[in-house]
């Protein structure tokens, strides 16, 4: 059981283990249907296209844009009460994606949609690599 305050962990799943994976060798994949071939992110069981159970991950730049953002003023966990403000952002990947994250090193004031950025990644331990983004450039 995890301390209180401590960080909550992601939990991987058949479904996610293949983005896990790939961040753990600093690399961002993203669900790929077998079928037709649509990227999609999160992982879930299901193309929500053409709804095959059949997948596998495709390794993609790592580059976006900020499609939207949020600064967030009130940590909603303890973890992160001396981080604030922070950005959390849906990055549109290049291949078309968009992913939830928080971005590293842009002051809440320096954000703005279209912001070129590229993803980083933070080792929490040796099973959790967490993809995060920061500015590209």
């Amino acid at each position: 059981m995890a301390e209180p305050g401590a960080r909550p962990r992601p939990q991987p799943t058949e479904w996610s283990e293949g983005f896990w994976q790939a961040c753990r060798e600093g690399r961002l994949a993203i669900q790929r249907c077998d079928a037709c071939l649509r990227l999609r992110h999160y992982p879930q069981p299901l193309c929500p296209l053409c709804r095959s159970a059949a997948f596998g991950w495709q390794t993609v730049s790592g580059r976006g844009v900020v499609y939207s953002y949020a600064v967030c003023h009130r940590a909603f966990h303890p973890a992160w009460a001396g981080a604030v403000p922070y950005v959390v952002a849906t990055i549109e990947l290049d291949e078309g994606v968009r992913m939830l994250a928080d971005l590293r090193g842009v002051a809440p004031d320096e954000v703005r949609i279209g912001l070129p950025v590229r993803v980083c990644f933070e080792r929490l331990d040796d099973a959790i690599v967490l993809p995060r983004f920061e500015r590209d450039g």
